[in-house]
């Protein structure tokens, strides 16, 4: 119940308006790293003076316009120039939905062959963040399309998903983020028990440890990071075949712990004002991430703009759920 309220909730696009009208006045600066490049670039140094890289992600939710996502590629190039510019260690994520995916296939392939063609004269990966799965295959096809010229692109594998070890294997070649997963899906594709998901997703990481070209682990669970380690210990896998992923602004000091003790670390960065449905999904994601962040992100006025959806999402659940009751 908890994860379909968040899911709802980043899917408001009133609530998305107005995270985006108060900005960093919420306090999600504690979540995200600024809301223009100069910010982001000041928060990337500041994690790589600590020995941690960092994946780029320009935020965009809701993009049904060409000029939207022409926008929105235009940042991302001038991220990639930034990057490059200050000399900083990190990479670029990109949701294919956020540069066109949702409005035409080729306009959105063009878009992204055209960032990851900037990112490799800088020799910079490229990372295709996966959606919901209505877009998992599209997704896919542009990874394959676009590898047949550059092999500075990866994509993402979502454990919740029943196929996740298919899709695993036949893109064992890739660079490859392995995530639980933060969109609600049907029985039919995907795993709904939490002890389903977690084992599953432990099975993919032993995988492509084993078997594929580098690994990013995205979790904050400690314990899964502990076992991982005596994963790659018992079976002596290099340090450099894999990196710990966790978000900007989440267990900073087991971020900055496991990058001290020589494991390679990723703190993936989100900046912009569209960063409420970002977080709403971590929240579906964890609802444990509630309690390392909520202190420092909901004052006052988020709590009521978030009470007042969280209401009308609950109540259009239950008429929902009393007209199918009338239906029978």
């Amino acid at each position: 119940m908890l994860k379909d309220l968040f899911i709802g909730l980043s899917q408001n696009q009133f609530l998305n308006n107005a995270a985006k009208k108060y900005g960093l006045k919420m306090g999600a600066q504690s979540v995200v790293a600024g809301t223009n490049i100069p910010e982001v670039i000041k928060s990337i140094k500041e994690l790589n003076a600590h020995g941690i890289s960092c994946t780029v992600d320009n935020l965009g939710e809701f993009v049904c316009k060409e000029e939207e996502a022409a926008a929105a590629k235009e940042q991302i190039l001038k991220v990639i120039d930034a990057i490059h510019e200050n000399q900083v260690d990190a990479h670029i994520s990109l949701k294919p939905t956020q540069v066109g995916l949702d409005i035409d296939y080729s306009f959105c392939l063009s878009n992204i062959r055209e960032i990851v063609a900037k990112a490799s004269q800088y020799d910079m990966f490229v990372n295709l963040d996966m959606e919901d799965s209505k877009h998992l295959d599209l997704t896919f096809q542009i990874l394959e399309e676009l590898s047949l010229e550059y092999d500075n692109v990866g994509t993402v594998i979502q454990a919740y998903f029943h196929k996740a070890l298919e899709y695993l294997e036949r893109y064992k070649d890739y660079r490859i983020r392995i995530v639980k997963g933060a969109y609600k899906e049907s029985s039919d594709i995907a795993y709904q028990d939490k002890k389903d998901i977690d084992t599953n997703f432990i099975r993919l990481i032993e995988w492509h440890l084993l078997n594929g070209k580098f690994t990013s682990i995205a979790t904050h669970d400690h314990r899964i990071i502990n076992y991982v380690k005596e994963f790659v210990k018992q079976h002596n896998i290099s340090n450099d075949q894999f990196e710990f992923q966790m978000l900007y602004g989440f267990r900073k000091e087991l971020q900055l712990s496991l990058a001290s003790e020589g494991y390679h670390f990723c703190t993936y960065v989100p900046f912009g004002n569209d960063w409420y449905g970002y977080f709403m999904r971590r929240l579906a994601e964890r609802p444990q991430n509630l309690n390392l962040v909520a202190k420092q992100v909901f004052n006052k006025k988020t709590n009521t703009i978030i009470g007042v959806a969280a209401g009308a999402f609950l109540l259009g659940r239950l008429t929902k759920s009393n007209n199918k009751k009338k239906r029978k």
